[in-house]
């Protein structure tokens, strides 16, 4: 992928408090599961918003192995079993995050602040649709550094 879209903290933000609007109101919730890594910072962010104490993880583990077939391993659950939780993550990309986790929690709403083609469907809502082929730089994945002139060069 050549394509970035770069996000900053400020962009994150103004989307938490979009997708917390969505999620109104706060009473109908149980808590938050948020699913590794790029679901952690945006609990937090949705979890201060909706005034919501409960938030706990899913791990995931998705890896490449041979003829770059992705497979994808839940690490680690939550313990607490029932329905009425959102499920955050950062991006749907082609979805097979949504569809290995949703069967565990059928009546919680899956949400994420960016969505690619392919993995929209497996969302229940979503902030931004960004092409297939953007790579998303999240602010956390990023870090500032000086750029010299092009005179400089």
């Amino acid at each position: 992928m050549k394509d970035k879209y770069v996000i900053t903290w400020y962009m994150i933000q103004i989307h938490a408090r979009q997708l917390s609007y969505r999620l109104l109101p706060s009473s109908q919730w149980k808590g938050i599961l948020a699913i590794n890594k790029g679901g952690l910072i945006l609990s937090a962010m949705v979890a201060r918003e909706l005034n919501l104490m409960y938030i706990d993880t899913i791990c995931i583990s998705n890896y490449n192995i041979k003829n770059s077939i992705e497979k994808i391993n839940i690490i680690k659950k939550p313990k607490i079993k029932g329905n009425n939780f959102i499920l955050i993550d950062d991006l749907v990309n082609t979805g097979k995050t949504a569809q290995l986790i949703r069967p565990l929690y059928p009546k919680s709403k899956f949400v994420t602040i960016f969505a690619k083609p392919k993995g929209k469907k497996y969302v229940d809502d979503y902030i931004v649709d960004v092409p297939q082929n953007v790579w998303i730089e999240q602010p956390w994945e990023t870090g500032i550094s000086y750029i010299p002139p092009i005179s400089e060069h």
